[in-house]
């Protein structure tokens, strides 16, 4: 089990795989995280790591470093391809972040994330497309211009970008368009094809790596880098209904017989 050092909750665990029978595409280890749970001896600490979440500082917090720790002591004892990452909403957004770090570091993980948090104003939930493409395109120009003159000031190649660097890590992405939590993946990846079909390709390849907090951290000193961005992933929406947001942010869906899903593979190249 994984501990938090704050309110001594169960954040996560680390299951090993035992089977008689050899399976050669199952993992040694899975690494799995919780979301926020609503208990009264852990909901302060979980609502403090959401916000941490939204402001884009989840990396600064304890929990996240404890992951890392754990994730780290396990690739000592038998490697990188043989674990998986996994977790759901705030869960997932650790796991999001651990996998970013250990491509980083030359470990590249198999991860799957539930419901994982995209902080942004919800324009996925704007049911008129051209209205919707607009906000975007309008968007994507401005975070390519902050790109533009961020690495100008940097003078650094498209070689030494972190963000160019994270291409061949394909994370699975599970969300739910009645999700606003998760759903603007949705759009996220569907905007870069749309872009790419008008001749806008150059320009989203810029701005695909900002959002509009990052932008603004990145002007008063802090961290530009968006955490919850991703180059590349495989993307899974669940299209079953679902009445209430609880449903469509739980992770018992995931699970359901009756699941109907659609899956798609973004590549960033």
């Amino acid at each position: 089990m994984l501990i938090d050092d704050v309110d001594y909750s169960v954040f996560g665990a680390i299951y090993e795989y035992h089977s008689f029978a050899f399976d050669c595409n199952a993992p040694k280890f899975v690494i799995a995280f919780r979301g926020t749970i609503k208990k009264p001896d852990t909901k302060s600490r979980d609502l403090k790591l959401d916000l941490q979440c939204i402001s884009n500082r989840l990396h600064q917090s304890s929990r996240f470093q404890l992951s890392m720790q754990a994730i780290q002591n396990v690739i000592s004892l038998v490697g990188a391809a043989n674990i998986w990452l996994a977790g759901h909403s705030l869960g997932s957004a650790i796991a999001l972040l651990a996998g970013k770090n250990m491509t980083r570091m030359g470990y590249p993980m198999e991860t799957y994330l539930f419901n994982p948090p995209f902080p942004s104003v919800p324009i996925e939930r704007i049911n008129n497309e051209k209205v919707k493409h607009g906000i975007r395109a309008a968007s994507s120009v401005v975070k390519a211009g902050f790109a533009v003159a961020k690495k100008g000031q940097n003078q650094r190649s498209q070689k030494d970008d972190s963000f160019y660097a994270l291409s061949e890590w394909v994370p699975g992405l599970f969300v739910n368009p009645a999700d606003h939590i998760c759903s603007e993946y949705i759009g996220y990846f569907e905007h870069r094809k749309k872009m790419e079909k008008i001749g806008g390709s150059k320009i989203e390849r810029l701005a695909t790596q900002y959002s509009i907090g990052s932008m603004i951290s990145g002007v008063f000193g802090g961290d530009s880098e968006a955490l919850h961005l991703l180059p590349s992933a495989n993307l899974t929406i669940n299209l079953s209904h679902c009445p209430d947001f609880k449903r469509a942010h739980g992770i018992h869906q995931w699970w359901d017989p009756n699941f109907l899903g659609q899956s798609e593979l973004h590549l960033f190249r």
